[in-house]
């Protein structure tokens, strides 16, 4: 199911033992759209300083409460790596807090996460249990040591990488352009509860020609501006003009997303999906 970035924000994150604040804003990672960070502002219990929950540690969500479980104490929290959350997150950063928690890196693998689709499969503690969509970790586990030994050295090699997170915040408002002119602005993202991926852009176009609301895949996306603010599609104006509205008063169901597909004469990213997993399952 896609939830609303905005209908995610102030969600309640609680710990093993209590509550740790509320969500505030994201980090998504600008090359492949999938939100690496919550921006969790804490209470006063921890001065109400600003922390970091990666979605590896969120548990089954309790959407009707808007309450997400995390596998993480109020003491871990507390002396976790003091990122300032007010500057950009260099990879060092990442490296830091992921070893902190003892989390894989989700960098350099086939899937979204790691070698991975769905973060919960990163946990340390799920590695060699079955979990998502049938998919099963690898049962033949390296030894501690080993992987990590393997994690310093793969950290070695990315510790100088260019940065690729930004907040969600952020890009609201940049401008859409298609190919052959400006089609309006991003008014919000709707976010895959299960992978964290962003998938899809929510255009405004109602300072363009009056319109609707309209979806756009951020794998559509050709290129982002991040100086000017802008984004750019292999689109037409009309073909947005034409493409069905988007309503964000109703939960958008998989047909909606198959018509806006069609539409644009575009496969649905649920085929690559099933496809990886179907892969995953025969090996």
């Amino acid at each position: 199911m896609l939830r609303s970035m905005h209908d995610l924000q102030d969600y309640a994150i609680h710990a093993t033992d209590g509550a740790i604040g509320h969500v505030k804003d994201f980090y998504f990672d600008d090359e492949s759209w999938v939100i690496r960070y919550l921006i969790v502002e804490t209470g006063a219990w921890l001065s109400s300083r600003k922390v970091l929950i990666s979605p590896i540690a969120i548990g089954k969500a309790n959407w009707r409460d808007k309450l997400l479980p995390v596998a993480i104490t109020k003491e871990q929290m507390r002396n976790s790596p003091d990122i300032n959350t007010d500057k950009p997150v260099s990879r060092q950063q990442e490296i830091e807090y992921l070893g902190y928690y003892g989390y894989p890196y989700y960098w350099g693998g086939s899937g979204l996460w790691g070698g991975w689709g769905y973060p919960g499969l990163m946990m340390p503690a799920t590695i060699g249990t079955p979990s998502y969509a049938g998919s099963t970790a690898p049962s033949n586990a390296v030894p501690p040591e080993t992987a990590k030994l393997f994690e310093q050295a793969k950290a070695k090699r990315h510790e100088n990488d260019d940065l690729n997170l930004r907040s969600c915040e952020e890009v609201i408002g940049y401008h859409i352009d298609a190919t052959d002119g400006d089609i309006g602005h991003i008014k919000g993202l709707l976010v895959d509860e299960e992978t964290w991926a962003i998938r899809y852009l929510i255009v405004n176009t109602s300072h363009w020609w009056l319109g609707h609301e309209v979806l756009i895949a951020s794998e559509w996306l050709q290129n982002v501006s991040w100086a000017e603010k802008t984004v750019s599609v292999n689109l037409t104006r009309q073909a947005v003009k034409d493409a069905p509205p988007y309503d964000s008063d109703s939960q958008l169901n998989r047909q909606e997303e198959m018509d806006i597909h069609e539409h644009y004469r575009r496969s649905g990213y649920w085929a690559a999906v099933a496809e990886r997993e179907g892969e995953k399952s025969e090996r």
